[in-house]
């Protein structure tokens, strides 16, 4: 069995040792939820890594938001540079979802860009899981959404070995089925190609490394590792398993069955709409559905497949999908970071998806089965949790009542540093008192984050200091996901000098080199 290899310069300091000890003394006593209260800076990232190394057990870590996540990440693959540390966050840079306005009578089509990068982390981190015990998660609250099966996405992995009989084209059939797509010009993730009596297979989890099968009539002759770029051969390889191109895949059988039981479905609810003389719903319903029916039934996939999900599962109404917590082994550990934020963020996304979705099953867009297409309820999600421990330096009501009031502190940092002192202003001039401490700052080489109350303000102010000379960047949830993490490393490296953002900045951000925070119109409400 694997085992996690903590690596770091530094050893435990200030309050850390005991705040280490004392978790993992309540793990193994069997605690099944504890708080750990840190103040800002007191290292906790490194206690939670202390923890995981000592139990050496899969670790899922849930942040509030991907820039936090983003952040975790590169530090746990840091400390942990010889085991699976994996980064599992939505993958749309854009994404609107399908709705239904009443009041206007506005259907709004679900349209999203999905960003290539981060997907083939989402497939990285599934097949760590299914593979490996010695993993580490960092996760935003898209775990709590479904994926599809671990099931049927390990079930339809195709295997391959050295001088494996199987004929050239029963491999590309199989290819398909699991979603690859046959591609001999634009060769990238998610396809192969084939030429003679070679073919080559981009995995999904995969971005610059691709598999290459070569045959001698129906034998495997060899198997290897190739850059898909140079075509430079890594290694050879006994054997590989390449796994879906997509986490919703599902058998042929299964297929066969879902179609049958949506058919059913649509009977049902099109007599009753038909009984309540909902008559254009019928049309609608009817209409809608059955295209997408065809579409199953000819390609295997339709538009908006995720709403079948129900039927694709073999699930019963109202059971939990499959996430990204099933993937897990039962005695995972969990770490809520930022647990104040956090946890309330698992509390709301399934009441605002079912309100959603249930305008469109009652006007005739969708069948009563798509409002099981959803992130899993609070109470799910606490039954799928086998051991916590909620990170935060302001601990809720909820986490306190969870450990039973019982709190492991770490208030010494281990850096020996003190709270920084806190300097109330008068909101008249702000902007130009500020830009004399920016200018301060600037001279002794450090670095000022700026908060602000709007995305426009902080446009706007972004652009009045630029025009004086300042070099500064803003920081808001219209920034794609990795360009908000290149934006923060930038500031760190003295690319810029100030960093001005929204509420992205409020929490857990670890930058050493920044001597001042800017909060404008601290008295307003925000």
């Amino acid at each position: 069995m694997e085992t996690f290899k903590l690596v770091s310069e530094f050893q435990p300091a200030g309050d850390q040792p005991q705040a280490i000890a004392d978790l993992v003394r309540g793990i193994h006593d069997g605690v099944k939820h504890q708080t750990l209260l840190g103040v800002t800076g007191s290292g906790k990232t490194y206690t939670m890594a202390s923890v995981i190394a000592r139990l050496n057990r899969p670790a899922l870590i849930l942040a509030p938001n991907k820039t936090l996540a983003a952040q975790l990440y590169n530090e746990f693959v840091r400390l942990f540079p010889h085991n699976a540390v994996e980064y599992f966050v939505s993958y749309y840079d854009y994404y609107q979802p399908e709705a239904y306005v009443a009041s206007t009578d506005t259907y709004i089509e679900k349209d999203a860009a999905i960003n290539e990068h981060i997907d083939k982390l989402r497939h990285s981190t599934t097949r760590s899981l299914l593979e490996r015990q010695d993993v580490i998660v960092v996760a935003s609250v898209s775990c709590i959404y479904g994926i599809g099966s671990p099931k049927d996405y390990a079930g339809m992995l195709v295997l391959f070995h050295n001088q494996m009989e199987v004929a050239r084209d029963d491999i590309l059939r199989r290819l398909v089925e699991i979603q690859y797509e046959r591609n001999d010009i634009d060769f990238h993730r998610g396809t192969f190609r084939v030429r003679g009596d070679i073919v080559d297979i981009f995995p999904a989890h995969e971005e610059d490394r691709a598999i290459r099968l070569e045959f001698f009539g129906d034998f495997i002759d060899s198997i290897s590792e190739f850059d898909p770029l140079t075509g430079e051969v890594f290694r050879p390889l006994g054997k590989v398993a390449i796994y879906p191109s997509s986490h919703y895949v599902t058998g042929k059988d299964n297929l066969k069955r879902a179609i049958g039981d949506i058919g059913v479905e649509l009977e049902e609810q099109l007599q009753l709409l038909e009984r309540e003389e909902k008559l254009l719903e019928v049309q609608r319903l009817e209409q809608r559905t059955r295209y997408d029916l065809e579409m199953l039934y000819t390609t295997g996939v339709c538009p908006g497949i995720e709403n079948y999900s129900r039927h694709l599962d073999g699930r019963q109404a109202g059971e939990p999908p499959s996430t990204l917590l099933d993937y897990f082994p039962h005695d995972y550990l969990l770490f809520v970071d930022e647990s104040h934020i956090a946890v309330p963020q698992l509390n709301g996304m399934y009441h605002g998806d079912r309100s959603r979705k249930q305008n469109l099953v009652n006007f005739g867009f969708r069948l009563p089965s798509a409002l099981d297409n959803r992130p899993l309820n609070f109470d799910e999600f606490c039954a799928h949790v086998h051991q916590a421990v909620y990170v935060s330096a302001t601990p809720a009501d909820y986490e306190l009542r969870m450990s039973g009031g019982v709190v492991v502190e770490q208030i010494i940092r281990p850096t020996g540093l003190m709270d920084p002192e806190i300097d109330v202003r008068p909101a008249s001039g702000q902007v130009d008192d500020l830009l004399d401490e920016i200018r301060q700052r600037i001279q002794r080489q450090e670095r000022v984050l700026v908060t602000t109350l709007t995305k426009r303000m902080s446009e706007e102010l972004t652009d009045y200091y630029r025009s004086l000379g300042i070099k500064v960047v803003y920081l808001h949830s219209d920034i794609h996901t990795l360009q908000r993490t290149e934006i923060i490393r930038e500031l760190r490296l003295g690319t810029y000098d100030v960093l001005v953002g929204v509420n992205l900045l409020r929490e857990g951000l670890d930058l050493p080199e920044v001597s001042l925070v800017a909060i404008m119109d601290a008295d307003k409400e925000g």
